[in-house]
């Protein structure tokens, strides 16, 4: 499944979406959705008006996307569906994952607009999917080479269950701990685990540890995995709900901030 926002143009998201279906001969679900501004008034005056032509216009442009969406996935018609709606894009995306095993995101959310935008962090923790995010002029994702980012929780350990069907076909897969000096003996029981774990699914992995530096965490990760010629981190995905908003821990946003790559993460 990809979310299209209503007035997207550029084809990043849906062409890595299309990339992962080839990948594994799968289908495309394309959704999108908007929701009614409410009237903006002051002093008693209506100074923005949604009106019906406006929303008649508004759904004929989210019908017409399908025609665009399907144009750029370019698999055979019975490969690809369409959904849309009129409602919050956050909560009509969240509920319609349940038919499907994975989301594709774009992985930049520059301005606040729950009307027509997703929220990567809501969805991310909200959907009970794994989630690829995909930043922007990212196109395509061969995940040949992959590195996964362990953490000894819960969120790690789904992301590596989630992420297998792309470990067992890639090429290169490396597993990193970045932990505190006086922890390097346990973070190295803890990656050869995993990679113990992942020879019993067929996947051939290398192991590092390394030490927290004064760059942060995510910095760290995101040189490693272009030292190896990576093109995708998995990752568990850390965050909260803060006054109503979904928000992301600081090792995950340092991730979607810096990554010039594709993350997938499982929360």
């Amino acid at each position: 499944m990809v979310y299209v926002e209503p007035a997207q143009q550029a084809e990043e998201q849906v062409s890595v979406a299309r990339a992962i279906a080839a990948k594994f001969d799968a289908s495309v679900i394309g959704v999108s959705a908007f929701a009614i501004e409410p009237d903006f008034v002051a002093e008693g005056v209506i100074i923005q008006e949604t009106t019906t032509e406006d929303i008649r216009r508004m759904k004929a442009e989210l019908a017409e996307k399908e025609r665009w969406f399907r144009e750029v996935v370019g698999l055979p018609a019975e490969r690809v569906e369409w959904r849309w709606d009129v409602e919050y894009p956050l909560g009509f995306l969240a509920s319609e994952a349940r038919a499907a095993d994975l989301v594709v995101l774009k992985s930049t959310y520059r301005k606040v607009d729950p009307y027509h935008l997703v929220d990567p962090a809501g969805a991310v923790l909200r959907m009970g999917r794994p989630t690829v995010l995909v930043p922007e002029h990212v196109r395509e994702l061969q995940a040949d080479r992959v590195v996964i980012g362990w953490k000894d929780t819960r969120e790690a350990r789904l992301a590596v269950h989630d992420a297998l069907p792309f470990l067992k076909q890639a090429s290169q897969v490396t597993i990193v701990e970045i932990c505190a000096s006086d922890e390097q003996d346990l973070a190295r029981r803890r990656v050869r685990d995993v990679a113990k774990h992942l020879r019993g699914h067929g996947v051939k992995s290398e192991t590092d540890v390394r030490v927290h530096m004064a760059e942060s965490d995510a910095h760290q990760l995101v040189r490693l995995a272009k030292e190896n010629g990576a093109d995708l981190i998995v990752t568990g995905a850390y965050g909260h709900s803060r006054l109503g908003e979904w928000v992301f821990g600081g090792m995950t946003r340092g991730l979607l901030d810096e990554a010039p790559f594709c993350l997938m993460m499982s929360h």
